[in-house]
């Protein structure tokens, strides 16, 4: 199938092939026939997978098509949880929409609002939003979204996760009662569903993968060892494999801040973005990496869904995410648009619990390797598989990176983890 089978105009056929895509995602193939025919959808989809073209094409078709308005009211609003993602789909609208006489903006906290307010002035046919700045303007009189035809709210599990009930239940009320809504969420639970219920009417459902799985072209690793060694792996695998561009996730602000400095002391070039950090060294940060100015990029789960990077090969959990869900998403900033990538997860014995979570919601079973001269103090030998013939052997000495090339391995667990967990296929694609 090809994007002009799925109906959509020439001026979005051109933009489309100026980015170089030729081929729909299994997202984009069963959402975009959907969207255009008016209907609300409910949207099962993983990051990387290209869902954000699935909703921003149809929207860009449906909004040419409209009558024009001699002021331009908001008439398409779209709600997402952060400002890094709401900056990515922003990009996104105006790639596909450079051929269309359409207006957007983003919007989003942490920044002066008197260019935002100007910009409403002049007025938008699309507002992507982050719902904080968004309640507040409104409150303040400066939006009106009486006009709003299309409501998206993307990464609705994160809206749960960071607390926006309250805030998605009043932007609601803004809204008119006849509009499409379509959402959409890389994860479902009871909470998704209920939220679902209150927003779509006789919704569609669309599916490209299985709910809570990974993406199948991501070399999963989970490797046990201690916390306090960590840092010192971290730089050997980056300096030993020559790696360029590697982002990693910590749980806590302190904890990046604190491995940022110590990569920079080792000469390896690192910023840290996270809840603490204002906008615009963010904006920075995420700018510098993707040129590959800075080789490391250290973020917390704030950034796990806004950081869309082509070919970005190598992901670290420098510390395991203790819900489940936020595994999923870190780990989909790479192997994103089909491209092979590697996650590696470094473990310690108090992570072994977040694990095993995160193993019953992905329905895969994780094989963990142990590094010669990194070993964990405590080891569960049932979790270990280790080759015949060295049993009970320890070494001290150290080991090449475990994704160097064949015959560096020194470790005691060769077979890595399976890729994957489900039938996945490839596609474009609070604070804490």
């Amino acid at each position: 199938m090809t994007f002009k089978d799925l109906g959509l105009s020439n001026a979005l056929l051109k933009a489309i092939e100026e980015k170089g895509y030729t081929k729909p995602s299994p997202i984009q193939e069963k959402a975009i026939p959907k969207v255009l025919e008016g209907s609300d959808v409910l949207a099962s989809a993983q990051t990387g997978t290209g869902k954000t073209a699935g909703f921003v094409l149809p929207i860009l078709q449906l909004l040419d098509n409209d009558v024009d308005y001699r002021k331009r009211p908001i008439r398409s609003l779209i709600v997402t949880p952060t400002r890094e993602l709401a900056a990515q789909i922003q990009q996104n609208v105006k790639e596909y929409g450079k051929h269309m006489d359409i207006k957007s903006m983003v919007m989003f906290g942490g920044v002066k609002q008197k260019p935002q307010v100007a910009q409403l002035r002049e007025g938008v046919d699309i507002l992507i939003a982050t719902p904080g700045r968004l309640i507040d303007l409104n409150n303040q009189g400066f939006i009106d979204l009486k006009k709003v035809k299309v409501f998206v709210l993307d990464e609705a599990d994160r809206m749960l996760d960071m607390g926006f009930v309250r805030d998605i239940q009043i932007i609601m009320t803004l809204l008119p009662e006849r509009r499409q809504n379509l959402l959409f969420s890389a994860t479902f639970s009871k909470e998704i569903r209920k939220l679902a219920n209150g927003i779509l009417t006789n919704p569609v459902s669309v599916e490209a993968t299985p709910e809570n799985t990974t993406v199948e072209v991501i070399k999963q690793k989970i490797i046990r060892m201690d916390k306090p060694r960590k840092t010192a792996f971290t730089i050997k695998m980056i300096e030993e494999g020559d790696w360029q561009q590697v982002l990693i996730f910590t749980r806590t602000k302190h904890g990046a801040n604190k491995l940022c400095e110590k990569l920079n002391n080792k000469k390896i070039s690192a910023m840290a973005i996270h809840g603490n950090k204002s906008q615009n060294h963010r904006t920075k940060a995420l700018a510098q990496f993707k040129k590959g100015e800075v080789r490391v990029l250290v973020a917390t789960d704030i950034a796990a869904r806004g950081i869309d990077i082509p070919l970005l090969p190598h992901v670290i959990n420098f510390e395991i995410p203790n819900i489940s869900e936020d595994y999923v998403h870190r780990i989909g900033r790479t192997g994103r648009a089909g491209a092979n990538g590697v996650a590696i997860s470094l473990v310690d014995n108090d992570e072994l619990m977040y694990i095993r979570d995160i193993e019953k919601l992905t329905r895969q079973k994780f094989e963990k390797e142990v590094i010669e001269g990194f070993e964990p103090t405590h080891i569960n030998e049932a979790d270990i598989k280790r080759p015949k013939g060295n049993q009970g052997q320890r070494s001290n000495r150290g080991s090449k990176n475990p994704n160097s090339k064949p015959g560096n391995k020194k470790h005691y667990h060769t077979n890595n983890s399976k890729k994957g967990g489900g039938n996945r296929g490839g596609g474009n694609s609070g604070k804490r």
